[in-house]
């Protein structure tokens, strides 16, 4: 009997996967254990083991291929001589994930050489007849979906993941939904991801905290699929109202930048639910450099394509090792250019304003925070590089320093952002 190769689901916010490398040749044997493929999703690259011994019999997808979750991949035989019927395996073995139960802004649009193609993320997008119909049955304003057509055309089959995703929204504050993608199970842990950014910012995180986490990944107000009310400000304080909302239970919080700007929140506005801290390259005031950063972000955002604004953020988000891993750089870019499309520009514009009242209001609030604490510090950041005097201010904190890594920590430097967490957790006897 045949074992199938199947593009796995590595992530609460993973819908599809690229096949980048078959390392074993059809024909060969492999062994259990052994890496028999090499997949790429969002920002990082994962090796696939077999699941059995045996002989490496048929491969259905080629690498540069992208193929939903669930979809068979090759196929491993207990003998290299045993009838084999290709078609009959792949129909009777493939669990590929309906396209339409998809987020669909979680599938980076590609163009014809495999890059992110230059969809407006500020202009509205094109709109197919047939997805305007459908927005318009269903209530929605098409300028609202994330397309993933040629030049970020908005297709029926957008319109239709959309409408799948809409359905699992969580209430917050004020009638607000929240999209809240959850994996895992046993006590609950908040990931909240920085400025223009999602929950697959945390891909390298969630499912290792799933192990033994109930793992929630909040979208704030404007961010992919969750409600985006019209207001000037997207405040910090309302942010973490509306997490705490989300999950009332007592709950380890991990916030990146402006997400650990709404974890300090949350200890200070609602400390019965938070049960410790997990502070990624914070900051408390706004510097001249992180605020001319942060406006250039809105106006690139709002003139030029996804592909355009990654490539304008990458320097400031990543150190300049990271950078000169070609590779890894344009795996990483692909990811950003996927990610920056779901936050759009008024988002960033709302959200930004919030940022810049928060800043500078709570640095006497630090010394009353009685939470464990970590703070990880990216030693390259440029764009908040106060993460240790923030860990000195808060008396139960303790501060990890990842020398010369950038300020997308969690992204560049995932293995020690995952083994800091763990033993924090732990600790705290999470």
């Amino acid at each position: 009997m045949a074992t199938p190769v199947r593009m796995p689901r590595l992530g609460m916010t993973m819908t599809e996967g690229t096949v980048v490398d078959w390392p074993v040749p059809v024909g060969e044997r492999v062994e259990k254990g052994e890496t028999v493929v090499v997949i790429e999703s969002e920002k990082n690259e994962a090796e696939i083991e077999a699941t059995a011994s045996g002989f490496f019999r048929h491969v259905y997808v080629e690498p540069g291929e992208t193929v939903p979750c669930g979809t068979v991949l090759a196929a491993i035989a207990e003998a290299p001589d045993e009838p084999f019927d290709v078609e009959a395996f792949r129909r009777e073995n493939d669990l590929a994930e309906p396209q339409a139960s998809a987020p669909a802004a979680a599938r980076a649009p590609l163009s014809a050489g495999g890059r992110p193609a230059p969809a407006r993320s500020g202009r509205r997008a094109p709109v197919a007849p047939a997805a305007r119909a459908l927005a318009r049955k269903l209530g929605f304003d098409p300028a609202e979906i994330p397309g993933t057509g040629p030049g970020g055309r908005v297709t029926k089959q957008d319109v239709e993941a959309w409408a799948v995703r809409r359905e699992t929204l969580v209430e917050a504050t004020d009638g607000v939904r929240l999209e809240v993608p959850t994996q895992g199970q046993g006590d609950p842990l908040l990931l909240l991801p920085g400025f223009g950014s999602d929950v697959s910012s945390f891909s390298l995180q969630a499912s290792a905290l799933a192990t033994r986490h109930r793992v929630l990944g909040i979208n704030p107000r404007g961010v992919g699929a969750s409600d985006a009310p019209a207001l000037d400000v997207y405040d910090v304080a309302q942010a973490a109202d509306d997490a705490a909302a989300v999950c009332p239970e007592s709950a380890h919080w991990v916030g990146a930048s402006l997400g650990a700007a709404v974890a300090l929140e949350a200890a200070i506005r609602h400390p019965q639910q938070v049960r410790s801290l997990v502070l990624i390259t914070p900051f408390v005031e706004v510097t001249p450099r992180l605020g001319a950063v942060t406006d250039a972000w809105c106006r690139v955002a709002s003139d030029a394509s996804t592909e355009t604004l990654a490539r304008m953020l990458l320097p400031w988000l990543f150190s300049e090792r990271f950078l000169g891993d070609v590779k890894a750089r344009e795996r990483t870019l692909r990811g950003l250019a996927a990610t920056v499309a779901r936050v759009p520009a008024t988002t960033l514009e709302r959200s930004a304003a919030g940022l810049h009242a928060w800043s500078g209001t709570r640095g006497d609030a630090l010394a009353r925070i009685e939470l464990p604490t970590l703070v990880l510090v990216a030693g390259g950041d440029l764009l908040t590089p106060g993460g240790e005097a923030i860990a000195q201010a808060i008396p139960n904190a303790r501060s990890v320093v990842v020398p010369e890594a950038g300020h997308a920590l969690a992204i560049e430097a995932p293995g020690a952002v995952n083994e800091a967490i763990a033993e924090h957790l732990a600790s705290v006897g999470g």
